[in-house]
């Protein structure tokens, strides 16, 4: 006689606990959102930040331009040839 049979009446499966359990863990981990909030003060940095790189920006715009319209504007082989190396590897 097994006492331990397979199809036991009644009988309990811990595994299908332990999912249940998992499952309703993640249902409430799911419904948390991040916040994030930015102070005045920071935001202004930000957007100081944001008009001097546009100015030097379109500093760097403007002599490319005119090295290019004058033809002296040279172009570093060495250099191209050293960023495109990794993606080669």
């Amino acid at each position: 006689m097994k006492i331990n049979g397979i199809n036991r009446v009644g009988g309990t499966n811990p595994y299908s606990r332990q999912d249940a359990k998992s499952a309703e863990l993640k249902g409430k981990q799911g419904k948390r959102k991040d916040e994030v909030q930015i102070s005045a003060e920071a935001q202004e940095l930000l957007e100081a930040r944001k008009a001097a790189y546009a100015e030097l920006r379109s500093q760097k715009v403007q002599e490319l331009k005119h090295s290019v319209s004058t033809g002296t504007y040279r172009v570093e082989s060495g250099q191209i040839a050293e960023k495109l190396l990794p993606y080669v590897k």
